[in-house]
């Protein structure tokens, strides 16, 4: 028991960095384990829904790097033909003195006013194919310059998303051990939900029943589903169940909901708590369902787990 209770002194101390007076010897209590795992749980959580943030970013800026590799084949294709025309103009200045093949025309008209327009004709074709050689090297070497900058960024960006996968792989070891030290298992006993599903029309509907569906499911970060949830991804997934595309991430659907009072819930709403570091979905009767934090399933529970920051409709 004296060997359980340093663990669980140890563990608190790692995962809040503070230390108790060294004076007081006295074991925590069980209330005071719960609310360090639960401090422990929210602090992960803000780190889990900066990651889904970032994992949307780097997907935008594979697709902006696959765009703009695709545009510089046209864009190099219509380089070279630029390139063989200003070839053919600088080899025909080159023998005929720069006045080119026209010149047999020009020797063929008596009329001056005709050898002037055909001057001025040629003078315009060949500028024209000059502009076009001109701008087209410019606009090769700015996606050129674009793909680059955006390859840098995507690296960047991976090599941010690795050190914060890291840093939550870290944080769940811990908070795991703390559990276990604390209650004798590392996760809450998961329980599927047996109870009747609310009949409620539309797409809400379905997106409700989704959720019903969820209960029990254990909490994994970065997951959406199917066996596994983050709080952002069971939302988006029990409205992706409804014919509805939501980010995954929560600050991200609180910018793709409408806002509605607290008096106009409606199930299918989504709830957003934290400073939007955390979201459920509305079922009725003052009820959401999240997938809360590591360690735990996802869970029917009251709407007031914790005061509400905002609250979306899905449009």
């Amino acid at each position: 028991m004296r060997l359980r209770t340093l663990v669980v002194a140890a563990l608190a101390i790692a995962i809040t960095g503070s230390i108790a007076p060294a004076a007081a010897h006295a074991e925590p209590s069980s209330s005071d384990i719960t609310k360090k795992i639960t401090k422990a749980s929210d602090e992960l959580e803000d780190i889990v829904e900066s990651y889904n943030k970032m994992k949307i970013s780097l997907d935008k800026t594979k697709a902006e790097e696959k765009k703009l590799a695709e545009s510089l084949g046209p864009a190099k294709e219509a380089l070279a033909d630029a390139g063989d025309q200003m070839k053919l103009i600088a080899s025909s200045a080159y023998k005929t003195g720069k006045v080119g093949t026209m010149n047999v025309v020009l020797e063929g008209s008596s009329n001056l006013m005709d050898r002037m327009s055909i001057l001025e004709q040629m003078s315009r074709t060949r500028q024209r194919d000059i502009d076009t050689y001109t701008a087209t090297t410019q606009d090769y070497s700015e996606r050129q310059a674009a793909l680059k900058s955006t390859q840098d960024k995507q690296a960047a960006e991976v090599r941010e998303l690795s050190d914060r996968k890291k840093k939550i792989e870290g944080n769940l070891k811990e908070l795991y051990a703390m559990r276990k030290a604390a209650y004798g298992r590392e996760t809450e006993k998961a329980t599927k939900y047996t109870g009747s599903v609310p009949n409620i029309a539309g797409s809400a509907g379905t997106a409700v029943s989704f959720a019903y569906g969820a209960i029990g499911l254990m909490y994994e970060y970065g997951s959406g589903g199917p066996n596994t949830y983050d709080c952002s991804g069971l939302t988006s997934a029990a409205w992706a169940a409804a014919g509805k595309s939501l980010p995954h991430n929560a600050a991200a659907q609180y910018s793709a909901t409408s806002r509605v009072s607290r008096s106009e819930l409606k199930p299918g709403d989504l709830v957003f708590y934290r400073s939007l570091a955390h979201v459920g979905l509305y079922v009725g009767d003052g009820m959401i369902i999240d997938a809360s934090h590591a360690g735990a399933p996802v869970k029917k529970r009251t709407i007031n787990i914790m005061t509400p920051y905002a609250y979306g409709r899905v449009g």
